[in-house]
């Protein structure tokens, strides 16, 4: 079945991967565009393992080469349904062509299918974006912090996690070891410092 949720121009329709999904997802798939050649298709979230596995497995596609997967944050964004989005990037060697795949995921209930079982370079990847996103991929093999230590508080890439952080650490004398305390800073927002000075960066 055809897709009639996903606008666009009949070019890109006519491209492998858009065709593909679109005769395989119908309704899930919920955009087509074109960003610098490549395509991008965005689908529901319920579809997205097998929408990845097909660009994978399909033989007019082959994209066996998986290259980034990372999350975004939308938050406040006019006209955006949900707040976080998935973004995967693979290449089909044969057919030397990238495709990004997206999926819009709620605040309410950010989870995903891992997709390890299919490209097992999505493993660090998935766990960069629970960490930095609390984005969870379900039936990963080890979702444990990759960039933050393991006492860390939040997800540090959401747009209202704190610039001063929720803790942080000294090194208590008496216990003579490092301990975690809630900040003693107040919280502020960074403001670019903008230079006004008559000449500044020009030759004396």
């Amino acid at each position: 079945m055809a897709s009639t949720a996903a606008p666009a121009p009949p070019e890109l329709l006519a491209k492998p991967a858009a065709r593909i999904l679109s005769e395989a997802l119908g309704e899930r798939v919920l955009a087509i565009a074109d960003f610098r050649g490549d395509l991008a298709i965005t689908v529901e979230r319920r579809a997205w393992f097998e929408a990845a596995r097909l660009l994978r497995d399909h033989a007019e596609l082959d994209y066996k080469l998986f290259l980034d997967l990372c999350g975004v944050d939308y938050l406040d964004q006019p006209g955006r349904a949900e707040r976080y989005e998935v973004v995967l990037h693979v290449y089909s060697v044969s057919r030397q062509h990238h495709v990004r795949l997206k999926t819009p995921v709620p605040e309410s209930d950010p989870r995903l299918p891992t997709l390890v079982g299919i490209w097992r370079g999505a493993n660090w990847f998935e766990r960069e974006a629970w960490d930095l996103y609390g984005i969870v991929f379900e039936g990963h093999p080890n979702l444990i912090r990759l960039l933050t230590h393991d006492a860390f508080v939040g997800h540090p890439m959401r747009k209202d996690f704190p610039v001063s952080g929720h803790v942080e650490m000294r090194y208590d004398e008496e216990k003579k070891r490092v301990i975690y305390q809630p900040v003693t800073i107040e919280p502020r927002e960074i403001v670019p410092r903008v230079v006004r000075e008559e000449n500044y960066g020009g030759s004396a």
